[in-house]
């Protein structure tokens, strides 16, 4: 249920836009009616399900070009910025799309595509700013704000009560203060120990006990080293984090700040990623995983029958890991050391000349062979070709305590391959692990296909070199 209020905007907003254009679809039928019926009629459709299918469309356009994201009180401006750019891209693969009828001249469908991208723009833009001048409406009288809570308990945080009280159209209201030194707040600043609701320690507790939806981070100068534990504790992935910065960091230009009527705020973003490159992300990981099983099936049957032929035990190894947002999965390799090679040492990690590893598996593990199975976790979504490599839960347990930020890895999907994995060396020690970490976090923070490129290319590099271990 909170994850559904966490959404209402979308829901909302993206019903109201498929009745907008499925109304605009039969208003334009109206005025177009042989023209539109000889088009639809290309394709195999009727009236009905042509305006059915064309408003499934547009939404498909509007998603894939963000038009979803950060919805509660944007800027009108924004928002008519973002239907113009989702209603271009959507009319031209429309006029790429269509196919030209002899019967209709190319002049006479560019006029109808530019019409009908016309009407589209007009009304979904009225709509949306008609939605979010309601919505601001309501916020500068207090309602229908988003649960807040504020951490610190210094002039700093005082000072961002203060402000979010007088400009409701921040859309945030303040449940109370979170302590992070553990002292009670100075009576200078005008806060009370009544104001305050809890701890860091105890934040997980608090944001679903009073589904809290924003945390703000409002620390003192001289209390910048919790930051990294503030926000290693704070890792919600459905919770909007945002940070005020000091003076010196505005100054200074070190951080990229947003300004919302007067109050600088710095939001982390743990996926940069756009929606339309996660999309061909996902769309790739499908592609390449189902090619790869497909094209190398009888290879891999050889392989398993060797496994199992030079060690005994099974080919398949299955292993519990922990993937996006703390799901446990099941992962598959190919069996590269003795059976039951943990049984009396427990979880332990892999080691150069590891006397663990079979003769077989030495090769299996140089030339990532061992791997190949997992493009089974890839097709069923567990993972993706490129991400950080997913850990034990056991160890996911030790290293979260251990590293900051070391959760923040399970913001994406794990993948087969990764940054850290060309930029590091295998672990054999908690150093290597939070090196490691470094490598992950960046490439959380810039994630693009790009970037995914270029792993897969230094991947291929090591797998020809045999470099793997």
């Amino acid at each position: 249920m909170l994850k559904l209020k966490r959404y209402r905007e979308v829901i909302f907003t993206s019903i109201l836009d498929f009745l907008i254009v499925l109304a605009s679809w039969f208003v334009f039928h109206s005025f177009y009616p042989n023209t539109m019926n000889i088009l639809i009629q290309d394709f195999n459709l009727d009236f009905i399900s042509g305006g059915i299918i064309i408003s499934f469309y547009w939404l498909a356009i509007f998603v894939v070009m963000g038009s979803y994201k950060k919805l509660y009180l944007v800027s009108r401006l924004d928002e008519f910025v973002k239907v113009l750019k989702a209603s271009v891209l959507g009319a031209l693969v429309l006029y790429f799309i269509i196919n030209i009828n002899e019967s209709i001249s190319i002049s006479e469908q560019r006029m109808i595509i530019i019409t009908y991208w016309a009407t589209i723009f007009v009304l979904l833009a009225l709509n949306r700013f008609i939605v979010r001048t309601i919505q601001k409406y309501y916020a500068q009288r207090g309602k229908g704000l988003h649960r807040t809570v504020i951490i610190g308990t210094g002039q700093t945080a005082k000072a961002a009560y203060d402000d979010l009280n007088r400009n409701k159209i921040l859309g945030m209201q303040v449940l109370g203060f979170i302590q992070v030194n553990g002292k009670a707040p100075d009576p200078e600043t005008g806060i009370t120990e009544e104001d305050v609701i809890g701890n860091l320690d105890q934040i997980k507790e608090i944001l679903e006990e009073r589904q809290v939806q924003d945390i703000l981070v409002a620390l003192e100068p001289d209390r910048r080293q919790d930051l990294v534990d503030v926000i290693s504790k704070v890792d919600a992935p459905e919770i909007s984090l945002k940070l005020l910065p000091d003076f010196y960091q505005l100054v200074s230009g070190l951080s990229k700040t947003n300004q919302i009527f007067g109050m600088p705020l710095v939001e982390i973003s743990p996926e940069p990623m756009p929606l339309w490159e996660k999309t061909i992300k996902r769309a790739l990981d499908i592609m390449v995983s189902s090619a790869v099983l497909l094209l190398t099936f009888p290879f891999l049957i050889l392989i398993g029958l060797a496994v199992r032929i030079t060690s005994p035990g099974p080919a398949i190894y299955r292993q519990r890991r922990v993937g996006r947002n703390g799901k446990i999965f099941t992962i598959y390799k190919f069996r590269t050391m003795l059976d039951n090679a943990e049984k009396h040492s427990g979880p332990t990690w892999a080691k150069k000349d590891d006397p663990r590893v079979t003769k077989l598996g030495y090769w299996l593990r140089k030339l990532r062979i061992d791997e190949v199975p997992q493009f089974i976790n890839v097709l069923k979504g567990d993972m993706s070709l490129v991400g950080p490599r997913p850990e034990r839960p056991h160890f996911v347990e030790q290293f979260s305590s251990q590293i900051p930020l070391y959760t923040r890895r399970l913001r994406v999907r794990p993948g087969i391959t990764g940054w850290a994995q060309v930029k590091w060396k295998y672990d054999a020690s908690l150093d290597d692990v939070k090196e490691k970490t470094k490598f992950d976090l960046f490439y959380i923070e810039n994630a693009s296909l790009r970037m995914d490129a270029k792993i897969l290319i230094n991947t291929m590099i090591t797998v020809i070199k045999g470099k793997g271990q």
